[in-house]
């Protein structure tokens, strides 16, 4: 793995396609206080964590704090042929494991065909010309993933991100290599658990404690930049819009130290 200088805007995603199929609440299932995530910037922080992993092989692709599961299911789809294992993880045991599972869900076999034809009814019943251009892009989104390798293995788990070993429960048996997460702004969503205080030093060292030492996380957050992390460098960094992101190696994390309490 080789640093990188910081990059502002996208190396990888440099046109900006339509990713209308891919629209919180149509298709993939939203709820109030769990907030979307630009599709384009996430293809690209996941393409940027590839790179610095390195190798070939397709990731088992991990979210700590994943919420709605939108984020994961977005790059299941879109990069199927890179992934070959998704592990969703959240402290909210009712409300965000509840849509993740719905949402991650989706990549099951036969799930987005089945969401298409739940839609589809929907339309019947309702005459509403939106669920009917949802269960089209449903069917689109299920030949997509088809093509690309078909139906992705996932896992949906309870797991406070600032507890060491409720993560390595979380994460027996999927050992990710790669972790993409979208932290907590304040705005919509916030840190919760006893450990909160400890903001994202503690999140992002209790996450590479249970990785193995080559493992890398993006973890992207509102702002310029991502807060420093100890003695811990980035392996890349990129900017683009309100957003910034940092790319790590667990190693390097471990060696930055816990946060205090």
């Amino acid at each position: 793995m080789r640093r990188d200088r910081s990059r502002v805007g996208y190396r990888y995603e440099t046109t900006r396609d339509d990713y209308g199929d891919l629209a919180s609440g149509a298709v993939l299932r939203s709820a109030p206080g769990f907030p979307a995530f630009p599709v384009r910037l996430a293809s690209e922080v996941f393409q940027h964590a590839l790179d610095v992993r390195g190798g070939t092989d397709p990731a088992v692709l991990w979210d700590p704090c994943c919420g709605s599961g939108y984020l994961l299911t977005v790059l299941g789809i879109l990069h199927r042929r890179s992934i070959a294992r998704l592990l969703a993880s959240d402290i909210d045991a009712d409300a965000a494991l509840t849509l993740a599972a719905a949402n991650v869900g989706l990549l099951a076999e036969g799930g987005l065909a089945a969401r298409a034809a739940e839609l589809t009814e929907r339309a019947r019943r309702f005459d509403k010309p939106g669920y009917a251009e949802a269960a089209a892009a449903a069917g689109r989104l299920s030949r997509r993933l088809e093509a690309a390798g078909g139906p992705l293995p996932y896992a949906v788990r309870q797991a406070d991100v600032f507890d060491p070993t409720a993560l390595a429960s979380a994460v027996g048996g999927s050992e990710p290599d790669l972790v993409v997460t979208d932290v907590p702004y304040g705005e919509q969503t916030e840190w919760t658990g006893g450990h909160a205080g400890r903001g994202l030093h503690g999140m992002l060292t209790a996450v590479a404690s249970v990785l193995r030492p080559a493992a890398v996380i993006a973890v992207i957050v509102r702002g310029r930049r991502v807060p420093p992390i100890g003695a811990a460098r980035p392996r890349r960094k990129l900017r683009v819009g309100t957003r910034a992101a940092a790319l790590f190696v667990a190693a390097d994390l471990n060696d930055a130290g816990p946060a205090h309490p």
